[in-house]
């Protein structure tokens, strides 16, 4: 299945990442491979996008890190914080208004999500 792109994608990768980190910390490239896997490559980004991602979620407060370096190589793990869980709610209503509104145009049915 063809990728999402541009602006769209910041879009929903942002939510996409802050629900994935509302379940666990991860380290950025797990992130990355998580994206590809659950949604079948549909919400898959690069590094390059992911990263200034996280640092804009970092910056705003949304995430916070920690680095782990007891494994082969240090890595950074990014965890949901308080007000990540806040804006995260804020943003899946929005999400399911806009799922509701394009099922009222008959664009999409019936919308579940493995995130649900």
């Amino acid at each position: 299945m063809a990728s999402i792109e541009g602006e769209f994608l910041r879009g929903v990768g942002l939510v996409a990442v802050l629900k994935l980190l509302e379940r666990k910390q991860m380290y950025g490239y797990e992130i990355v491979e998580a994206l590809e896997k659950r949604t079948d490559g549909v919400l898959a980004m690069g590094q390059s996008t992911l990263y200034p991602m996280l640092y804009n979620l970092e910056a705003k407060g949304f995430i916070a890190a920690r680095w782990d370096e007891s494994g082969p190589r240090p890595r950074k793990y990014y965890r949901l914080t308080s007000s990540g869980k806040k804006r995260l709610a804020e943003d899946s209503t929005t999400w399911r208004k806009l799922a509701t509104a394009m099922g009222a145009l008959g664009i999409t049915q019936n919308v579940t999500g493995a995130f649900a």
